[in-house]
């Protein structure tokens, strides 16, 4: 429930590690509420969530990457600046602020302030923090917003590393993902869809969720 309405109910699905669940759907069918009651931003007004593996002294939220519309920098500061504050706040890890720069390409961009980035360079250095600061669970709202071809290749590599290592990938989607074997969710149907649900993840993967 958002506002006093309804946004969907009956929505079952089921993630395991190594897999992707594309959330599709019309504009307003619920995909980012159904990102974000992952996230732990929002309550479900009933149903559950469940994680099975993973961190059993940590919650979803704290085992999740939630990539919202908004990139979240400070435009003051320094494309290094603003990705060494997610490292350290999410942190600590053994990857480096520097290493996830050159993994999207913006190392050469390292000392420039956010504030002169252009829309797919503010969105590749969102996507950085997902190298910055590893979790399993990987939550993307519309990830290949505003990037060009050569930056979804990129990002597509990256997520195909993530679920080679037994991560998981919830992505709310309007295209495809550049990936193969990926699960869908459809919100908005006349009949509440199900994904196909799959054995429980490996120790590595973070696990499985279920939705509300």
């Amino acid at each position: 429930m958002r506002g006093g309405r309804e946004v969907f109910e009956g929505v079952n699905f089921a993630v395991a590690g190594g897999e992707a669940l594309a959330v599709t759907g019309r504009n307003g069918a619920g995909k980012t509420t159904l990102l974000r009651l992952i996230a732990g931003l929002l309550e479900p007004a009933q149903g559950r969530l469940e994680l099975t593996g993973g961190a059993p002294e940590a919650s979803i939220a704290e085992q999740a990457h939630y990539l919202g519309h908004r990139d979240a920098l400070k435009p003051a500061l320094s494309v290094q600046e603003n990705l060494e504050f997610w490292h350290a706040f999410l942190g600590p890890h053994d990857a480096s602020a520097a290493t996830a720069l050159e993994a999207v390409g913006l190392d050469g961009l390292a000392g420039l302030p956010a504030a002169y980035l252009s829309a797919g360079q503010r969105r590749r250095l969102a996507i950085a923090r997902l190298i910055a600061a590893p979790r399993p669970i990987w939550l993307l709202d519309e990830p290949t917003a505003a990037l060009d071809t050569t930056s979804q290749g990129r990002l597509a590599e990256l997520m195909r590393s993530h679920l080679a290592g037994g991560g998981l990938i919830v992505a709310a989607t309007h295209g495809p993902l550049g990936l193969d074997g990926v699960k869908e969710l459809r919100l908005g149907d006349s009949i509440p869809p199900t994904a196909t649900p799959t054995p429980d993840a490996s120790p590595q993967g973070g696990g499985e969720k279920e939705g509300p």
